[in-house]
C-alpha cells in the first residue's frame, strides 16, 4: 500500500508560491515568500481599515475579513516558525 503526501490536499499556500516551489525552490525561498504574503495581508488590513475609519465605501464585514486574513496568516506564519526552531533542535542533537 502506497503512502500519498498531504500536500495536494491542502491548499494554504498561494498559487504563486506553490509554483516557485514546483520550480524547486528551497524551504527558504518558499519560507519568505510567505514571509512576504503574510507582511502584504498585514499591509491591505491596515489600508482596509484606515478606508473604513475615514469612510471610503469599505463595509465593516469586509475590514473583519481582511483582519482575520492577517491574523490567521501571522498564526500559521508562527506556528512553521515554530516547528522549524524544533526540527533543528532536535537536528542539532544528533
Amino acid at each position: 500500500m502506497g503512502i500519498e503526501g498531504i500536500s495536494g490536499s491542502i491548499k494554504i499556500i498561494s498559487p504563486e508560491i506553490q509554483a516557485k516551489r514546483n520550480n524547486g525552490l528551497g524551504f527558504g525561498d518558499v519560507f519568505s515568500d510567505f514571509v512576504k504574503q503574510v507582511n502584504q495581508d498585514e499591509l491591505s488590513s491596515n489600508k482596509m481599515v484606515k478606508d473604513f475609519t475615514a469612510g471610503n465605501g469599505v463595509e465593516l464585514h469586509e475590514v473583519m475579513i481582511a483582519s482575520e486574513k492577517a491574523k490567521t496568516s501571522l498564526e500559521l506564519l508562527m506556528q512553521i516558525r515554530n516547528k522549524a526552531i524544533d526540527m533543528y533542535k532536535e537536528l542539532s542533537k544528533i
